[in-house]
């Protein structure tokens, strides 16, 4: 037995020793843990999360808040309700412990061990305010340790009252609303010193769940909270019971956002450029909305107003057609102005970036240059008539020319796209082959679903105008490198450059220069009136109103209207049509994409030196007839400058009143009068 006590007592009193050798190291580690935290001084307690927006010129267009509002008021504006219903419900020792409340931790940490993972939370304000300062808010061993640091160091350097009025002035209260001063706009139109018993206790019982607990989401899990935060405050006598039940009774009147305005400066670009944002910097919007970013956009204030101008004064008032429409720079691929649709506070629904609509001929240009590197010439001749094409399944397509016009003789690849010829396109389709027709697209960034079928060559995929205007302009720049892009740079809080924008060098694709020249030179002639009386080329209604030179590509569908044009310093796209779907019908309103198109470019080149295209060194130009394909000569007075690659320059010189091929074998069979009115159109 006596040996038993002796070895008990051992026992004990290597257990103590051991117990304050424990103790004793714990003390350090505290210690150690306390002179750093010292020695960093004191934390910032700078919240500064407003991403600014620049335009092109580097001015200020608009802060973004993420739908958030932030103000700073001192603890003295604040009600004493707002104080003391956070205290009673968050944390009603607050002003009695340092930074940690050892009861609540204790109790947190049993229901953890129970459960086995991290459950049930312990935080004090002090440390929910080290959170929402420096911290994320994921569940992690790790981001606890960080945040008892951080509290240690705002007990440590700050009083009290300044930790509170931090808090209150930074805690998200739901609805985009941080800080009691927001959160009191935001729900009752008033600031927070005017706020009643009754909203004090609601607007405390949101932080807990701003989604679960608002009054605007939850009107029932609201009040709950509510009355349980008055219950408490009257348990620690912040009121009396009198005053707890008239704010429980008490009818709250909540503001209305309903008929608030929406942003002022290019609202479709700005949602744009937070998207933009988000994927370079590899975040979400609402990151890019609330990180206190400075962006630094592509943004041409004065062409944004003249665009938004154009579209209020070419479509028709109480119309039910939307439009959207892209300026681009030409050689850059900087988006200078932007419209998803006429009206955001009506539809904030980006038509230009968002929407796929089926593209109509605006797709043949990307045709043509497949075709250009696959030995065909601008001078290539296909039969424009009436032609069945059968497919591997069987099946027979029988494409046709808007209104059923034909030449019904051979036409060139210039001829074929100033007119926008059907039969040719779909023949060369079916010549190179649709796949290879399909890797081109995807060489000029369109993506999505593209089926590789004869009718692709008439534009039966879907795409969205923003992926269009950038494949065009980088048909036009000649290099797949350049992309289109709303962002030259992004900047932190703190001046520090994270995301610059720079070509795409990587890029496995490649453009030929002198081929994308070659199609973009072939494009300026929808605009070509040269001969008199003459409206087939698909620009005639609009190039009376063009006073310098363009190039482009019309298409039209039943439900979809496009214009993509431009000039060597921009390029503009321009699609009309219905949000259902549903046909275009009257004239007017097929009308509108090409309007819109001529008056904004006009306006926006009005400041602007007249610019030529510039040949690239692997083309050269010469003048040809285009009744027969051959070099233009004394007696053949229609002629066409035309780009091509030197070795497909044709050696013949057209002769005084020579007929084409096609000409002699049917001159016997029809009148083809009025026919040399819609092919002979170069001059």
């Amino acid at each position: 037995m006596l040996l038993f006590i002796r070895l008990r007592w051992k026992w004990i009193r290597r257990s103590l020793k051991a117990a304050f050798t424990c103790c004793i190291l714990g003390l350090i580690v505290l210690a150690a843990v306390f002179i750093y935290a010292v020695s960093l001084g004191p934390p910032s307690l700078h919240t500064e999360q407003n991403t600014i927006y620049y335009g092109s010129d580097g001015k200020v267009i608009d802060e973004d808040h993420g739908k958030q509002e932030r103000y700073w008021i001192s603890k003295e504006d604040m009600p004493e309700s707002i104080v003391q219903a956070t205290l009673a419900i968050e944390d009603h020792r607050f002003y009695d412990h340092w930074g940690f409340d050892l009861r609540r931790i204790a109790s947190a940490a049993l229901t953890d061990l129970k459960a086995m993972k991290m459950v049930e939370g312990a935080s004090t304000i002090t440390q929910q305010y080290a959170r929402n300062l420096y911290l994320s808010h994921e569940k992690t061993w790790t981001r606890k340790l960080k945040e008892a640091f951080y509290a240690m160091r705002l007990e440590i350097f700050y009083e009290k009252d300044e930790i509170i009025e931090g808090y209150l002035n930074t805690i998200y209260y739901g609805h985009g609303a941080y800080g009691i001063e927001a959160a009191s706009r935001y729900y009752f139109n008033k600031h927070a010193e005017e706020l009643t018993l009754a909203e004090a206790s609601m607007l405390a019982g949101i932080p807990k769940g701003p989604s679960y607990y608002s009054p605007l989401n939850n009107s029932e899990n609201a009040e709950e909270r509510q009355s349980v935060i008055l219950s408490r405050m009257e348990d620690l006598g912040y009121i009396s019971a009198e005053k707890e039940q008239k704010a429980v009774a008490a009818s709250l009147d909540y503001y209305d956002h309903s008929g608030e305005a929406t942003k002022t400066v290019a609202p479709y670009f700005q949602d744009k450029v937070t998207e933009e944002a988000a994927r370079v910097l590899d975040t979400d919007v609402d990151a890019v909305k609330t990180g206190g970013y400075h962006i630094y956009t592509t943004l041409n204030k004065s062409h944004q107003k003249e665009l938004e101008q154009s579209i209020d004064e070419t479509i028709a008032n109480g119309s039910e057609i939307q439009t959207a429409s892209v300026i681009m720079d030409s050689q850059t691929g900087a988006v200078t102005a932007l419209a998803g649709g006429k009206d955001y506070s009506k539809s904030a629904y980006n038509r230009a970036t968002d929407a796929q609509r089926m593209v109509g001929s605006t797709i043949k240009p990307f045709l043509y240059y497949a075709a250009l590197m696959r030995d065909y010439t601008p001078l290539t001749m296909i039969a424009s008539k009436p032609t069945s094409f059968e497919l591997k399944n069987g099946n027979v397509y029988s494409p046709s020319n808007y209104n059923n016009y034909y030449a019904n003789r051979k036409i060139t690849m210039a001829q074929a796209l100033a007119l926008s010829d059907n039969i040719y396109a779909v023949t060369t389709n079916v010549d190179i082959g649709p796949k290879n027709f399909v890797d081109t697209l995807r060489t000029f960034g369109i993506s999505g679903k593209l089926p590789s079928v004869p009718s692709l060559a008439l534009g039966s995929a879907s795409i969205s105008l923003y992926e269009m205007v950038d494949g065009y302009m980088r048909m036009v720049s000649g290099s797949a490198a350049v992309q289109a892009h709303t962002i030259t740079k992004i900047t932190d809080r703190h001046g520090n450059v994270v995301y610059k924008y720079k070509l795409n060098t990587d890029t496995e694709k490649s453009i030929d220069p002198n081929t994308a020249f070659t199609v973009t030179h072939m494009m300026t002639g929808m605009f070509d009136t040269a001969l008199n009386g003459y409206m087939s080329v698909t620009g005639a209604s609009i190039a009376d109103q063009l006073t310098r030179m363009y190039g482009g590509k019309s298409g039209t569908t039943d439900a979809d209207s496009w214009m993509i044009g431009f000039s060597p310093q921009y390029i503009m796209g321009v699609w009309s049509g219905y949000d259902d779907n549903r046909n275009i019908t009257k004239t007017a309103e097929h009308q509108y994409s090409k309007q819109l198109w001529a008056s904004t470019m006009e306006t926006i080149h009005q400041p602007l030196p007249v610019a030529a295209f510039t040949p690239t060194p692997g083309v050269k130009g010469v003048y040809i007839n285009p009744k027969t394909g051959k070099l233009s000569g004394p007696g053949c007075p229609e002629e066409r400058l035309v780009y091509m690659a030197e070795e497909n320059i044709p050696t013949e010189t057209c002769e005084p009143n020579e007929k084409s091929n096609e000409e002699q074998i049917n001159e016997e069979l029809q009148d083809d009068s009025w026919l040399d009115g819609i092919v002979d159109w170069f001059s």
